[in-house]
């Protein structure tokens, strides 16, 4: 049984009143980042202008390392990173054609940053856009599958896990290999299962791109996020960053636009490394525990199970027949769904009593995380009880 709460302690006393069920949005970081962040400090104060040769050099090869080793991929050089992974969304279209709308097969579950951005192309007519609905689950593999397999589609996307219900695609390779045009560009969303649960891309990683970050499941912040990029599609984005071509900036700019040849052709401008060092500390530190996706994703599946018993046991008022995705679907996501005409109420009054959650339309959502216990989750359902009733 895992404890590792002393490993949070900068995050817990800053605010020992709060109860932070939001794991699968915003975790609480463990204590080595602070030391990374002022690492980062010092390395900036003491290389000045060399450090971008350090920073793109060890830094950077140390988290492509960890994503790799992570998604088992078979050559780090593969991944690039980014601020957000919006970022990637507006290079991956910018390889799109320009004499025709863009044709998208997409779920209608996914993140936001696709979401918003993929609706307003298409109101220009951009794009074309066909999205999947992902209810009801018991089939959503075998439509989506269907629709991919229809071809003629430039981008097909999907969510590893579902962010609004928390359902997880247990088959990643039935959809990919559903999908039989060779030029189509085939995009899996893995935000939430990058670290939250065991991800194998062996197969997968000539094929897809992948992207994800360090703001949820890797607990380093917000300016990590990254994408594994197979080689072969999106040689030449539009959308170039001048670090795109970073090996050749001292030579003379001129003739037809040159880019790497790996990931790092993907690659956009001046960052800010810090959330690199946050990144390598936590990665580092897991490694020392010997803790990785597995037991990541057994850990919140242990606080779930405990955490909704004590809600019953309390009546709360949220019970597991208001799951979208319930305790017995073993494909099942680090964070809990409860779908609720009220939920943007019950939302505020968790919050009122300092219990922090979020609410996306009618499903208020739980996430758990390595910086909870299960020996407190008991405490943790008599506190929402208590400020739902």
């Amino acid at each position: 049984m895992l404890d590792l709460r002393h490993h949070f302690s900068r995050y817990r006393d800053a605010a020992p009143q709060r109860l932070h069920l939001a794991a699968h949005s915003h975790h609480y970081w463990p204590d080595v980042t602070r030391e990374a962040q002022l690492v980062a400090w010092d390395d900036a104060a003491r290389l000045a202008d060399r450090k971008w040769g350090h920073v793109l050099g060890p830094v950077w090869q140390a988290a492509q390392g960890h994503v790799a080793r992570v998604l088992g991929l078979p050559d780090a050089g593969s991944v690039v990173f980014g601020q957000n992974t919006f970022e990637f969304w507006l290079r991956l279209f910018s390889c799109m054609p320009t004499d025709r709308p863009t044709r998208v097969l997409a779920t209608d579950g996914e993140f936001h940053s696709f979401n918003r951005y993929s609706r307003r192309l298409a109101e220009d007519r951009l794009i074309d856009l066909v999205t999947v609905p992902v209810e009801p689950f018991a089939t959503f593999e075998a439509r989506f599958s269907e629709a991919a397999a229809r071809g003629g589609w430039d981008i097909v996307l999907f969510s590893q896990v579902l962010f609004g219900s928390g359902y997880v695609i247990a088959n990643m390779e039935r959809l990919v290999d559903a999908v039989p045009d060779r030029e189509t560009f085939v995009v899996i969303d893995g935000y939430h299962g990058f670290l939250a649960m065991p991800t194998d891309l062996s197969r997968l990683a000539s094929r897809v791109f992948y992207m994800s970050g360090g703001y949820k499941y890797v607990m380093s912040g917000e300016g990590v996020a990254f994408m594994h990029c197979p080689p072969g599609w999106g040689e030449r984005p539009r959308a170039t960053g001048w670090y795109a071509a970073f090996g050749a900036l001292t030579a003379r700019q001129e003739g037809q636009v040159a880019y790497a040849e790996d990931g790092f052709r993907f690659m956009g401008a001046t960052f800010d490394p810090t959330a690199f060092y946050r990144f390598d500390a936590v990665m580092r530190w897991l490694d020392g525990l010997g803790i990785g996706a597995a037991e990541v994703h057994a850990h919140a599946h242990a606080c779930q199970r405990d955490f909704v018993a004590g809600l019953e046991a309390e009546g709360a008022g949220l019970t597991r027949a208001d799951l979208v995705v319930g305790l017995d679907e073993p494909n099942r996501a680090n964070f809990l769904a409860f779908r609720r005409p009220d939920a943007a109420a019950l939302h505020e009054r968790l919050m009122a009593a300092d219990i922090v959650t979020d609410v996306r339309a009618d499903v208020l959502r739980f996430g758990f995380g390595l910086y909870h216990a299960q020996v407190e989750m008991g405490e943790a359902a008599r506190r929402v009880a208590a400020a739902l009733r």
